[in-house]
């Protein structure tokens, strides 16, 4: 693991740990479930499914409260591209750490049932 990457991740978990604390009490247990998973670009079947390349973030799986009643198969979570965020960022690392909030708390409404209008009233788009 280089040191680049090291460091990218640790300042995203530090990010949704820190945003975790700060949802309303009645949304974080349901957040804390819910797994991040870090890496560093969309692979070949997200970019198959037709997604971009520069992809910030995906939320997969069923929404909350579908999850019984779906099929079985990705269980719920959120992918965090961080490489995207980076570059997003243009190398720094407040905007990165603030990219990072930003698209994990947008790919939590989706979880949570939000859709992309929603996200954009709220500040998340």
């Amino acid at each position: 693991m280089s040191a680049h990457w090291t460091r990218l991740l640790r300042a995203a978990q530090e990010e949704v740990r820190g945003t975790l604390r700060q949802l309303p009490r009645r949304l974080r247990p349901h957040a804390e479930r819910l797994p991040v998973v870090y890496e560093p670009r969309p692979n070949d079947a997200i970019l198959a499914d037709g997604w971009e390349p520069d992809l910030l973030g995906l939320f997969v799986g069923p929404a909350f409260g579908e999850e019984a009643s779906g099929p079985a198969g990705v269980p719920p979570q959120i992918l965090l591209f961080l490489e995207n965020l980076w570059e997003f960022a243009e190398g720094d690392e407040a905007v990165y750490r603030d990219e990072v909030r930003t698209t994990y708390l947008h790919e939590l409404g989706h979880y949570l049932g939000l859709d992309e209008l929603d996200l954009e009233e709220r500040g998340l788009d």
